[in-house]
């Protein structure tokens, strides 16, 4: 389908959403790819993921970029030629990118009950906020959290951070859009901005390091 959304968050922000309803054949035939993305492409078991990373590539099109304006570093972090900061995430039929000038990260995550078995593993602080006993709210919360972390991470990109352990989301209510988290690791203490909304049954988050 066409673009599902674009959020022009501030001057320097643009979000951009796709909702994956083509076949990957359709997909592959509307984008151009370097050499080393075709070759990626094909060494993906998973039709989803080949469309998923299909997507991301209409989605750079929407933002008047191509696959041969994205580089990856040697930690798989995306970059743009240009110098802006990018960042990308899918999960099953929903995929987005945020460009910026300031430094960001997204996430997209499907609101799922099995994330509850794993709240152990990621969330520490959090739980002094957290109501386990209202299930669909907790589900959306944990789904935030968790988003938040993923964002952070991909800003942050290395190796040795907990999301349990190093990075803390501050307490928020679901009928906000945001609230703030910080990472503590190798000595230094960043904060965030973090952003939140909801898109069908997923949970899409981004997160503003501060400066």
């Amino acid at each position: 389908m066409p673009l599902y959304k674009k959020i022009q968050f501030n001057n320097n922000t643009q979000i951009y959403i796709w909702k994956i309803t083509e076949s990957y054949e359709q997909l592959f035939a509307e984008v151009s790819l370097t050499t080393t993305c075709q070759l990626r492409i094909k060494g993906m078991k998973s039709e989803l993921h080949q469309r998923g990373f299909l997507s991301v590539r209409k989605l750079l099109n929407e933002a008047g970029y191509t696959d041969f304006d994205l580089y990856y570093d040697e930690f798989g972090k995306p970059h743009l030629q240009d110098g802006k900061h990018i960042s990308i995430t899918h999960s099953h039929e929903f995929s987005s990118i945020i460009i910026s000038n300031e430094t960001v990260g997204i996430d997209i995550e499907l609101q799922r009950e099995k994330i509850i078995r794993i709240a152990d593993k990621f969330c520490d602080a959090e739980f002094q906020y957290l109501d386990r006993e209202k299930t669909a709210e907790y589900i959306k919360k944990l789904t935030v959290i968790w988003g938040a972390k993923e964002a952070i991470f991909k800003i942050r990109n290395e190796k040795g951070i907990s999301f349990k352990d190093h990075i803390a989301v501050g307490a928020f209510s679901l009928n906000q859009t945001g609230t703030t988290a910080h990472l503590n690791f190798g000595g230094l203490q960043t904060q965030f901005d973090i952003y939140f909304e909801e898109v069908e049954d997923f949970t899409l988050v981004y997160a503003l390091e501060q400066v």
